[in-house]
């Protein structure tokens, strides 16, 4: 009997798609639907005077004009400015300490990683009605307060503890995030390191100091970047604390918070909010670049 025919291997690769861009199209599609075309929409929306139901004419630099006399922008210019440094810093220590407490194997350590980890996947309007209803006037912290004697404080009726209160539950649910970043770089340092500066008499600060911190020198580079990144586009946790108005007389009021609520309604400014959406790229892009570039200076 005649074995079956077996086709040739040339013949089957003829038959399979030969272009990597079929493999590549649902990927670039679902980019350039929900990334590309918002970025140039955005970009082109702020040189016009577009509104959210009629069309707009090109205007050229006029809404950026329009900004340097805005007194709001400037606010939320401070406040969204403010949010990095008083974010930042402490998203770039406090994640590598954390790490450094769970690194090691010791029983139950996982329940504390989980817990610790636990805010970063919760829900970010679940987390801001917690922490106000915590830090309301008749909140608990307040009722602790007053039971103390200290008296009640307006977290969330003064400009600026409203603004220091939203930066603590920024860093409060992002410390998890980078925790895990943290570990996963301390696992890649040598345990020789340790063991030779103790030789030397090296005590935990200056092991810390002179072995830790340089050998996760880049991480901390990479979390100073994002967080930054983060912090500046903040919105979630100062809106749910201050509410949609940006608190009393709008004074924490952040640029992202800004083109929300000035480029959304029946009769919202597009434009303008899309030239305010420009400056806030802008701005986040310098601060990637400012940190990279410290960190090259740095290492020169």
């Amino acid at each position: 009997m005649a074995s079956p025919t077996v086709p040739r291997v040339s013949r089957v690769r003829r038959q399979l798609p030969t272009s990597p861009w079929l493999f590549a199209a649902p990927g670039l599609l679902i980019t350039g639907a929900f990334i590309l075309y918002p970025f140039v929409s955005t970009l082109v929306n702020a040189f016009t005077d577009r509104r959210t139901l009629i069309p707009g004419q090109f205007v050229g630099l006029a809404n950026f004009r329009e900004l340097l006399g805005d007194e709001m922008f400037w606010i939320g210019l401070r406040n969204s400015t403010l949010y990095v440094l008083g974010v930042v810093p402490a998203l770039v220590v406090l994640p590598l300490l954390l790490a450094l407490l769970v690194q090691k194997n010791i029983p139950g350590i996982t329940f504390f990683r989980s817990a610790f980890y636990t805010p970063v996947v919760a829900s970010i309007v679940v987390v801001g009605l917690i922490w106000v209803w915590l830090l309301d006037e008749r909140g608990l912290v307040n009722s602790l307060l007053e039971a103390i004697g200290v008296g009640r404080v307006g977290f969330l009726s003064d400009q600026w503890l409203l603004l220091l209160s939203a930066m603590t539950v920024t860093v409060w649910k992002g410390l998890g995030y980078y925790m895990i970043i943290y570990l996963a770089a301390l696992a890649n340092v040598p345990p020789e390191l340790h063991e030779a500066a103790a030789v030397d008499g090296a005590g935990p600060v200056r092991r810390f100091l002179n072995v830790t911190v340089p050998a996760v020198r880049s991480t901390m580079v990479l979390v100073g970047a994002l967080s930054s990144v983060a912090a500046f586009k903040v919105f979630s946790e100062v809106y749910l604390m201050a509410g949609p108005s940006g608190g009393p007389a709008g004074e924490d009021t952040t640029l992202v918070m800004l083109v929300q609520r000035t480029g959304t309604g029946l009769t919202g400014r597009v434009g303008y909010a899309s030239a305010i959406s420009v400056v806030v790229f802008v701005v986040t892009v310098a601060l990637m670049l400012l940190v990279l570039r410290a960190d090259r200076r740095d290492e020169s």
